[in-house]
């Protein structure tokens, strides 16, 4: 059973303003079909005048939320983030809000020197972590490296659920903005997200996708999708509902990978040919391992192809 805080549970998670009036209602009555996680946003979502408004309506959800919480509920609930503003609105949060209801907070601008802050902010509370890599230092490896290196030794470790990418913010430092028709892949944040799986994939943190801004191109989401499992990333930010099913799709396992995946792990020969392919189990192992977790929660699509088109069918879910 795939636990609860787990990044294979986290699927598109929706980035909601945290000045929209119906979040409370969309946690507690699953409104939105498919959601898996939100994020409640103080920070790029909200403006600098309407964070207050934005503090007194967290400050309703909270409540409200709470009092359920407290009836019993919560279990069937998508998993519920808050993303603070700045280090001190976090602080701020943890002080004076009643934060049982929240699994955990996403951070901000997140950098090595920002990591002690952070964790005395969180370090007391049950809330777990999800850093967001987003600023200048995110270019350089070296950083990355010594970011990583810091946060498998640190006691927040077990607390990072995953290392949230945020694309747009890093488009930003370089003064780009994705292009319409191309995917973020082929831009320079390519070489980043390749960058960011080798340094932090390598020590097991889980990474997830930036969001893709182009609501209404599916197409452009669909090869950005398939590149972001090509990848490993094990969720994708989303800002609209509309998003959230192709993101489920994507995150389904091939019948074909469930198939291999379930030989690598019971299979006692060093290699074997499966389906047309080398399996060997000694390199094999931990990406068997990654697929039947993964198909756990998203379930095993069934692939087939009919006048030359790539068609999906669901076998099973959840």
């Amino acid at each position: 059973m795939t636990k609860r805080l787990s990044p294979y549970r986290l699927g598109a998670t929706l980035y909601m303003p945290a000045t929209r009036t119906d979040i409370a209602n969309s946690v507690l009555n699953n409104r939105i079909e498919g959601l898996r996680s939100i994020v409640i946003c103080l920070e790029d979502a909200v403006s600098e005048a309407d964070v207050p408004v934005a503090r007194q309506n967290l400050k309703q959800v909270l409540t409200v939320l709470g009092t359920a919480k407290t009836a019993g509920h919560g279990a069937e609930w998508p998993l519920v983030f808050i993303r603070p503003r700045h280090a001190a609105m976090g602080k701020c949060l943890t002080e004076t809000e009643d934060l049982t209801p929240i699994d955990g907070l996403v951070l901000p601008k997140f950098t090595l020197a920002a990591l002690p802050v952070w964790w005395d902010i969180v370090k007391h509370t049950h809330l777990c972590m999800m850093p967001t890599l987003e600023t200048e230092d995110v270019f350089d490896v070296m950083k990355m490296r010594e970011l990583a290196m810091a946060l498998v030794d640190h006691a927040c470790h077990d607390r990072i659920i995953a290392l949230r990418i945020g694309g747009n913010d890093l488009m930003n430092v370089i003064s780009l903005r994705r292009p319409r028709n191309l995917t973020l892949y082929d831009s320079p944040m390519g070489y980043v997200i390749k960058m960011l799986v080798a340094v932090f994939g390598s020590r097991d943190f889980a990474l997830t996708s930036p969001v893709c801004e182009h609501i209404d191109d599916h197409n452009v989401m669909e090869r950005e999708l398939a590149l972001d499992m090509a990848h490993g990333l094990v969720g994708k930010t989303a800002i609209h509902p509309n998003q959230i099913a192709k993101i489920e799709r994507a995150l389904m396992v091939t019948s074909s990978d469930h198939a291999d995946a379930l030989r690598i792990l019971n299979s006692s020969q060093a290699v074997f040919k499966s389906q047309g392919a080398m399996c060997e189990p000694a390199t094999h192992r931990r990406w068997a391992a990654r697929v039947l977790e993964q198909a756990q929660v998203y379930g095993i699509a069934q692939d087939a192809v009919q006048d030359g088109v790539r068609l999906v069918t669901v076998t099973h879910q959840r």
